[in-house]
């Protein structure tokens, strides 16, 4: 019984910790974004993106584990509750998936915008 209380615990405050509000970029996106003139304005910023992806993707790898571990033992947490947290892993899976997708495509797109630039 306390074992199981520690582990629907330890659990939650995972889940609360993964829903904080969390901004990936370490800088205001519309400023640099707005100010980049230069090639190597738009390859730091490639490289910033793909970095965000990077992270995005341990993300997605990150709750694919503990998805998995709520599919393989359901019983530890309950049964209606794990598949709450499951379907909760999923939806998390979905959103940090597409953010990867989204910040490889603008790295592509600054790459681009970069190699159109004379130097």
């Amino acid at each position: 019984m306390k074992t199981s209380l520690l582990i629907i615990l330890f659990l939650a405050l995972g889940l609360l910790t993964s829903c904080a509000e969390y901004n990936p970029h370490s800088m205001d996106m519309d400023q640099a974004v707005h100010n980049a003139k230069s090639k190597a304005d738009h390859e730091a910023l490639a490289q910033h993106y793909e970095e965000v992806a990077k992270e995005m993707q341990a993300k997605v790898d990150e709750h694919k584990k503990i998805l998995s571990e709520y599919e393989r033992e359901p019983w530890l947490i309950g049964k209606q509750q794990a598949t709450g947290f499951g379907v909760h892993c999923q939806r998390l899976i979905d959103v940090y998936q597409k953010a990867a997708e989204e910040n490889l495509e603008m790295a592509k797109m600054h790459r681009e915008l970069a190699e159109g630039i004379k130097p």
